[in-house]
């Protein structure tokens, strides 16, 4: 009978002990949500790549992880901030509307404390284990994103200029992380991967307003470059931004700091990018812009590794 009897206790604390595990996921899921996780993961990638450039640093496992998790945390609280401030136009967008905080799973006070504590240790990780600049520039980086670019795209398009700067500052960190210096010829990596992500950001971004433009124009948000949206001068103006970026891929082998293999990768990307982006000028359409949007995503990637597979030691 006492068996009996302790069936469905034994089956109650089950249930409890189920409750709390899914719980917990739920929760760390909509952490994950907060700080766009995947988002904030390519963003780092090319912070540790532009690290692992700079001459006579080699791969250090330790290193390496501390700069991911620094990355992670400071790209997370940015991306914190700009889900705070944007919570009212992420109800209005139905990719978005199911996001912690307009879903109304996590309150704004929960995300500020989630958010400032992993500023605070991402900046204590690169402050700690890096230098100073590198922590300095991570913080400009994420009050860039978070209080410049994020209301700013409400305002008018130049949103993706302002955007840009923070967008591109990663790799310039991660050189800064490893050389200790943002000036003087040691620098000069820093500032030509710089160079490549800031302009890489106009057609990536133009080409994603173009695929979500119905949803952004709900929530007000003002992306392409053009006020009627997706028409012929957004297209242009993406396909002048891809072709600068051909030229300056040339930078990392005319400055020594990888070799001719790489070059001609990346030239042979630039082409490729390039010839995404005259095609949405040709048509317009919602399907050229997506594929010019894959297409960025191929772009920095592969350059990003092709540079450090032929890095010049």
């Amino acid at each position: 009978m006492s068996g009996v009897a302790q069936e469905p206790v034994m089956m109650e604390e089950d249930t409890i002990k189920f409750s709390w595990q899914v719980a917990v996921m739920a929760k760390a899921r909509d952490y994950y949500q907060l700080t766009k996780f995947t988002l904030s993961f390519m963003v780092v990638f090319s912070c540790v790549i532009a690290y692992l450039l700079v001459p006579g640093v080699e791969v250090d496992i330790w290193k390496v992880l501390l700069l991911f998790i620094g990355g992670l945390c400071i790209t997370g609280a940015a991306n914190a901030v700009n889900q705070i401030i944007e919570r009212d136009s992420d109800r209005k967008m139905a990719r978005t509307r199911k996001r912690p905080l307009p879903d109304g799973r996590m309150e704004v006070r929960e995300a500020a404390i989630f958010l400032s504590i992993l500023l605070v240790a991402g900046l204590l990780i690169m402050g700690f284990c890096f230098n100073g600049l590198s922590a300095f520039l991570s913080f400009l980086s994420f009050v860039l994103y978070g209080f410049v670019y994020t209301p700013w795209k409400k305002w008018n398009s130049l949103a993706v200029f302002a955007g840009a700067f923070p967008g591109a500052l990663p790799p310039l960190i991660g050189w800064v992380a490893a050389a200790g210096v943002i000036a003087g010829p040691l620098s000069y990596g820093g500032w030509i991967l710089f160079a490549i992500q800031f302009l890489w950001q106009f057609p990536h971004f133009w080409a994603i307003g173009w695929v979500a433009y119905d949803d952004y124009r709900k929530a007000g948000f003002k992306l392409l470059p053009s006020e009627n949206g997706k028409n012929g001068y957004s297209a242009m103006q993406a396909v002048t931004y891809t072709a600068m970026l051909i030229p300056v891929g040339w930078f990392p082998y005319y400055f020594n700091i990888s070799g001719i293999i790489s070059a001609v990768i990346i030239m042979a990307l630039g082409l490729y990018f390039l010839y995404r982006a005259v095609n949405l000028y040709r048509f317009c359409d919602v399907k050229h812009a997506r594929k010019l949007m894959f297409s960025s995503y191929i772009y920095l990637t592969v350059m990003q590794l092709a540079l450090l597979a032929d890095k010049i030691h």
